[in-house]
């Protein structure tokens, strides 16, 4: 009786002061509901952070130990032409730009390429070592008493040469439209038939068409071949460039390159830019993507290079041999310079060459399939949805990007976008952030902007009175006009106008 008084009192006390027990069950279940809501979230968010941490800190991204040395810091690349070359830049923003380091920019986008370099090409250059550049990789035509003004007396100096055959095959397809040596001939092996008939050595632009790399190098391209010439030439580079890379086996110039320079893994990990589209060749089925490349590097190079030239080219053994004899100068460097290549890899040791190349292609498979969409696959520049990412488009090819994997946070999504960035646009991101600028007054309606311009895929470019008025190209001509009823990635119908607006060039020029 004393017990059931005692619960009535209860009741009454719950449900009349309190309120009603239906009440507190629902605010019970609501605060249920609220703190698995945040307990989820909470491990959610970790789960996607830590996922973001193991891929770009993890140990495995700074790769083997390279003892006590220390990282390089004060560099210069030279930038060869169709040598992936770009790729390696995008290592050296990426390396630099994770640093805060000082670049030596040029002031449009070629240090005066292809003049010989001059220091005063340099933007921000006060004078011979005013101020602490640390990198330099631009395209330029070398010239070691001018870049001696700008680099530290400590930087490392080193390039990447390439066949001259598959170079040529490369540089006809890029500049078709550019080189009239190229541009009068109806194919490849045409002009290697018969070179004098197309080339002229005062026409501009036409160096693309011979002996570019010792063009690049600085010297005379259309100098007569000579053993003793050559052998000048070949000393003069060794004395001021620590390494050459060999564009044919890419992952083991980049270990070589990474203990030369004491760089983590990570640094010299890297997707193929500003590659072509390629029809797969009849050995192997393999392209020019770096899928195609690190293949050729694993040991059957030579026969998926000789492949690829005489499929995608239609040129003959013959043909080849008349190209090798046409670029005789850069003919000589390739095998001189192929040679100390292998003679460093055999001081370096094959067995343990051979395991960091595995490491590298291991790492660039897992940074793929984290970074990049369709499992890493190459796409053409308009499937790309951020029109600020799509590669520059030149010649008679297409040039190929990537898409990143969407659901990325922050974190791994900037660091994959460095390094799928093409090199026009990520010279203008370290150019605004070495100078910073600040932000124009808005244009009176129906007044143009005419300080921007559309470039490199729908980037904006600033145009600059104090530039060159260089136009944009791997060299200085128009890039790719849109085929007919090509669309964007969305299905709109893209104009016949080129993908890339070209800065145009001064008057008078």
């Amino acid at each position: 009786m004393i017990f059931r008084r005692r619960a009535r009192m209860l009741r009454w006390l719950v449900c009349g002061r309190l309120g009603p027990v239906w009440m507190w069950k629902a605010l019970l279940l609501f605060v249920a509901i609220g703190f698995a809501g945040q307990l989820l979230g909470v491990i959610f968010n970790k789960s996607v952070q830590s996922a973001g941490r193991s891929i770009f800190s993890s140990p495995d991204a700074q790769g083997p130990s390279l003892g006590s040395c220390q990282p390089h810091t004060h560099i210069m690349f030279l930038k060869t032409h169709k040598t992936a070359s770009s790729t390696v830049l995008n290592m050296l923003y990426r390396f630099g730009d994770e640093r805060d380091l000082r670049f030596a920019l040029p002031l449009g986008y070629q240090l005066g390429y292809p003049l010989p370099f001059n220091a005063h090409r340099v933007k921000g250059y006060r004078g011979p070592r005013a101020v602490e550049f640390h990198i330099m990789g631009n395209h330029m035509r070398f010239n070691k008493a001018e870049t001696e003004k700008v680099m530290p007396a400590d930087t490392f100096y080193f390039s990447i040469i390439r066949d001259p055959v598959a170079l040529a095959e490369s540089s006809f397809a890029y500049y078709k439209e550019v080189a009239p040596a190229f541009r009068k001939a109806k194919s490849l092996g045409d002009f290697a038939d018969d070179p004098k008939k197309y080339y002229d050595p005062r026409l501009r632009n036409n160096h693309y068409a011979r002996n570019l790399l010792w063009f690049d190098f600085g010297m005379d391209h259309n100098a007569n071949f000579s053993v003793a010439l050559a052998q000048r030439a070949e000393a003069m580079i060794r004395r001021t460039f620590k390494l050459i890379l060999v564009s044919e086996y890419f992952d083991q110039s980049m270990i070589l390159l990474r203990h030369a320079l004491c760089w983590p893994l990570d640094a010299v990990v890297s997707f193929s830019l500003n590659a072509r589209q390629q029809k797969p060749s009849v050995i192997g089925g393999m392209s020019g993507s770096w899928v195609g490349k690190a293949a050729a590097a694993a040991g059957v190079g030579a026969r998926v290079v000789r492949s690829q030239a005489k499929t995608l080219t239609n040129v003959t053994e013959e043909q080849r041999e008349k190209l090798r004899q046409w670029n005789a100068l850069d003919w000589h460097l390739y095998k001189s310079f192929n040679r100390t290549f292998w003679e460093e890899i055999n001081r370096f040791g094959h067995s343990q060459m051979e395991q960091e190349v595995a490491l590298l292609r291991m790492r660039r498979e897992d940074l793929a399939r984290v970074c990049l969409r369709d499992g890493g696959k190459p796409v053409e520049s308009h499937r790309i949805r951020d029109k600020n990412i799509r590669p520059y488009q030149s010649g008679l090819v297409k040039i190929l990007g990537y898409e990143l994997q969407l659901g990325l946070d922050n974190a791994t999504r900037t660091a994959c976008l460095k390094m799928i960035r093409p090199e026009i646009q990520y010279k203008d991101v370290l150019d605004a952030k070495q100078f910073p600028r600040a932000l124009p007054a808005q244009p009176q309606p129906g007044q143009q902007n005419q300080g921007l311009m559309v470039a490199a895929g729908g980037s904006l470019l600033r145009q600059d009175s104090s530039r060159t008025g260089e136009r944009l190209v791997g060299g200085e001509a128009g890039g790719r006009t849109v085929e007919e009823g090509e669309r964007d990635w969305d299905g709109s119908r893209l104009m016949r106008r080129n993908l890339t607006l070209l800065r145009g060039q001064e008057k008078g020029r």
